[in-house]
């Protein structure tokens, strides 16, 4: 089974690129099978994941950065894969 981790969080205004090198820059102790990062307006950061694994296993994620740089919490999702359409 595939499983993607979905991890965003938003930039105090003005440090967007601050938090996208930051994202990029944090290590997992495992590789994931596919690793992708996305940048939106509003200064947030996008990163999933892809495991081949159960979708109720423990999986290594991004911590959460520095309260200083967010506005919020970070947000977290965890999906299967429902196939190739």
């Amino acid at each position: 089974m595939t499983v993607a981790l979905m991890w965003e969080a938003r930039a105090v205004a003005g440090r967007g690129e601050e938090l996208l090198s930051w994202a990029r820059a944090q290590t997992l102790p495992r590789r994931p099978l596919r690793r992708e990062t996305f940048r939106a307006p509003q200064d947030r950061v996008l990163v999933i994941t892809w495991w081949d694994a159960p979708y109720d296993v423990d999986l290594p994620e991004l911590p959460d950065p520095d309260p200083d740089l967010v506005t919020r919490a970070v947000h977290r999702w965890r999906f299967e894969s429902a196939g190739e359409d």
